[in-house]
């Protein structure tokens, strides 16, 4: 006869507001199989633990159950508390009457019944519960980081020093990121390249950091602790092994108006180019787009068109024919640090986005958004940090700056705030100032979200002291009259249309995921939202820790984010990880699915719903090793216990760990009979 626990818990008033779980308590101890049941305000805390560990031995419990919350907040916590009294962890389960009860009803009866309902059925499941053991898997102790930013190279470093190899991968010539095209960086006004570019040649000379840059993630198969990463290593036609960075190669490149994405298209480079000047690593790339020798080569040109860059390179570093290569690598945990792009603002856009025509970008030249505000402003700019119009390089007197641009309006398609724009606005207003001093800054605004540490008092320093000037409201139009750009407002505090001339229009752009994000969740098997953005696996408890094991988040991949957040939350991932390799084996609950050979038919509906890739083919033989038959198994170190491969069997064969036929049917006839 099963002696089962019953501990049913207020959680403040969370629960015992809606709920009487004194009365749950009560109705529970006359259950068949229950030994115990006592009701207290806070079980999760240490007294309440106390009282399940006390019940243990007191009672010869062989079962525990608690009715709190979500187990996704603290069935470890009671599993760990039940294993200290030498009782198996699985023996215990939750019962969720806060998310299920409280929190959806009104009405204390009712809830209070259902309570009683959804204890009932978790009391019958564990009757027929059985010990299990936790699974250990072991680890390969290197980490792949993906994406360089600040994000990627803070997460890297600390995962590096803490004496771990970690292989860093990054899509562009350089890292560095977001970060490095930046001017300066609020709330201090720091130059942005002085924090960052030490970090770039720490990452770049560590001795436990492989950098691959100018590549990109192919694929990933294996799971926690044991992934196989494919890596594409991009050719750069320039041999990394010989290439000094002398940079006569670029000085002889005839075509030298290719325009820069570094300086956002307000500068130029040529087709064989470092991206900037403090580029790491300092190793050119040839645009087969742009360069005359490779247009040649695919109009069929037998003679080669220019190789000027081939001929002033002393070290014969320059390689045409060089290919795409692929490396393989064994790696033991992710780290996704992929960043952000600004939206968008012309007419071609993705689906579900419309764009913002209305403001005449890429039509009315002085109207540019913020990355292209801050190569204007930053010293290594295109114009040495003077702040000019894009059509006639005159100084302007008049700057608009347009805030929430892509952000909080679903009408364009993103409905989510930026987090940044409020900042970098102000930020930007100040460096205007600072190099134009009789200018005039004009904001418009919706709201001003100024929630980090010295955020709110650098909001007002820029209005207060450098003199911005705020109007409440959206501006409907922007169209060019002469040399004058016209905004075209309402002000929603006055009541009052507005109509005023700008020199020029700063736009305040969303962030937005990477591009191609998707199809990288997709290749780690790790969800993301509706945005793009990757999902974390609990908001509160495991904010950097992804729902497929062994992959961790850090900086504006997961969410917008700033510098700071950014660097605190790869610094978090690091800790993560580090603690993750800290063992030679990892241990994992070992709810997981599991086949039944004699009844599997090969038909495999299972692994082709599988969203893990958890499942693989397994050859039974008889003695003489003919083959028999294959069949599913599961590869206990993938499987995410999510149960899709149990509900599509026809035959009935696969069954998962902790929630087999057997237990559910017993939850249901609680309800039922």
């Amino acid at each position: 006869m099963a002696r089962i626990g019953v501990f049913v818990c207020h959680c403040g008033e969370n629960i015992g507001r809606t709920v009487d779980c004194a009365r749950v308590a009560n109705e529970l101890r006359d259950l068949p199989g229950v030994a115990h049941s006592v009701d207290y305000k806070y079980m999760c805390s240490d007294p309440g633990q106390s009282i399940v560990k006390q019940a243990i031995r007191e009672k010869n419990l062989d079962g525990v159950i608690v009715a709190a919350c979500s187990p996704h907040m603290h069935e470890k916590t009671f599993r760990r508390a039940v294993a200290s009294e030498g009782l198996n962890p699985f023996l215990a389960e939750m019962a969720n009457i806060r998310e299920h009860c409280s929190w959806i009803h009104e009405d204390r009866e009712k809830a209070t019944d259902k309570a009683i309902e959804v204890c009932r059925s978790i009391v019958e499941k564990v009757k027929h519960n059985v010990p299990l053991e936790t699974i250990r898997i072991p680890v390969t102790k290197r980490a792949l980081v993906i994406g360089a930013g600040i994000a990627g190279i803070q997460a890297a470093l600390d995962i590096a020093d803490g004496g771990v190899e970690v292989v860093v991968v990054e899509k562009d010539p350089s890292i560095g990121g977001h970060m490095s095209q930046l001017s300066e960086t609020f709330p201090t006004l720091d130059c942005s390249q002085c924090i960052l570019t030490p970090r770039m040649v720490e990452l770049y000379q560590h001795p436990n950091v492989k950098l691959i840059t100018y590549a990109e993630v192919e694929e990933v198969s294996g799971y926690i602790g044991n992934f196989k990463v494919k890596i594409r290593q991009k050719a750069r036609s320039v041999d990394a092994d010989k290439c000094n960075g002398c940079g006569a190669c670029a000085k002889a490149c005839p075509n030298k108006k290719v325009p820069s994405e570094f300086d956002t298209g307000l500068g130029t480079r040529t087709a064989i180019y470092v991206p900037f000047p403090q580029a790491v690593p300092n190793i050119p790339v040839i645009d087969r787009a742009a360069c005359a020798l490779f247009r040649g080569r695919a109009k069929g040109l037998k003679k080669e068109a220019c190789a000027k860059c081939r001929e002033a390179c002393s070290r014969e570093a320059i390689d045409y024919d060089q290919q795409d290569t692929f490396i393989m690598q064994d790696i033991g945990a992710i780290v996704v640090a992929t960043g952000y792009q600004l939206y968008s603002i012309g007419k071609d856009q993705p689906a579900g986005l419309t764009g913002y025509g209305e403001y005449g970008y890429g039509t009315i030249p002085d109207v540019i958004d913020g990355m292209q505000f801050e190569r204007l402003a930053s010293a290594s700019g295109p114009t040495g940090g003077r702040i000019v119009r894009p059509s006639d390089g005159k100084e302007p007197k008049r700057i608009v700056f347009l805030q929430c641009i892509g952000s909080r309006d679903p009408a364009k398609g993103i409905e989510y705030c930026s987090k940044i724009c409020c900042m970098y606005v102000a930020k930007h207003t100040m460096l205007y100032k600072h190099k134009v001093h009789d200018g005039q800054a004009t904001v418009f605004y919706m709201d001003i979200r100024a929630a980090g540490k010295g955020y709110e008092e650098f909001t007002r320093r820029a209005i207060e002291e450098d003199g911005a000037r705020y109007i409440r409201g959206r501006v409907s139009r922007l169209y060019r009259d002469g040399e004058v750009i016209k905004v075209q407002a309402f002000d929603t505090l006055s009541g009052e249309p507005i109509l005023m001339d700008a020199d020029m229009v700063v736009l305040a752009t969303a962030m937005r995921p990477q591009p191609g994000i998707q199809l990288l969740a997709q290749t780690l098997s790790a969800s993301y939202d509706q945005h793009g953005f990757f999902n974390e696996a609990h908001p509160k408890l495991r904010p950097v820790e992804t729902n497929t094991a062994g992959i961790f988040l850090a900086g504006a991949c997961q969410s917008p984010r700033d510098i700071p957040d950014s660097v605190a939350m790869a610094s978090a991932t690091a800790a993560k990880v580090l603690g993750m390799f800290s063992k030679d084996q990892l241990e994992r609950e070992p709810t997981v699915a599991r086949v039944d050979v004699s009844l599997c038919a090969g038909c495999f509906h299972c692994e082709r719903v599988c969203p893990y890739g958890a499942i693989t083919h397994l050859e039974i033989r008889d003695r003489k090793g003919n083959l028999v038959k294959v069949v599913a198994d599961v590869n206990p170190g993938v499987c995410q216990g999510c149960g899709t491969c149990q509900a599509t069997c026809p035959s009935k064969s696969v069954e998962l760990s902790g929630f087999t036929d057997e237990q559910i049917y017993a939850a249901i006839n609680a309800l039922v009979l």
